[in-house]
């Protein structure tokens, strides 16, 4: 493969970055510029903010919460094409598997005895 055949693809992604800053660019000109301490305010279900959430912090357990879904969920998602494949990759396959699933596991386990899943008050 020479680079040559890459020079479309390179023309895709630079015309895709030159329409995004073009556009990013043209909404900066034309959008209202009006901050206000109202408006800067977190949004709080149309309440104001009370507790943590008032000075814009927010508790770990919240961002550890939500990088634990995705990760077990993407890797969730890999058992869906090893599943459709299982008799045309073998024994071979399904060990890999079963290794895969052994990790995530230990990565389950791990976090839950870190004390990742638990809520303090």
């Amino acid at each position: 493969m020479t680079g040559m055949e890459f020079l479309p693809v390179l023309f895709m992604v630079a015309g895709i970055v030159l329409v995004a800053m073009a556009t990013l660019f043209v909404s900066s000109l034309l959008r209202p510029s009006n901050p206000y301490p109202a408006k800067n305010m977190p949004y709080e279900c149309g309440m104001d903010p009370a507790g943590e959430a008032a000075g814009g912090r927010f508790r770990v357990q919240f961002f550890i919460l939500a990088i634990l879904l995705v990760v077990f969920d993407v890797e969730a998602m890999f058992l869906f094409p090893w599943a459709v494949v299982l008799k045309e990759i073998g024994l071979v396959g399904y060990i890999e598997m079963f290794v895969f699933m052994l990790l995530l596991i230990v990565g389950f386990a791990y976090a839950w005895l870190k004390g990742a899943l638990e809520w303090e008050e």
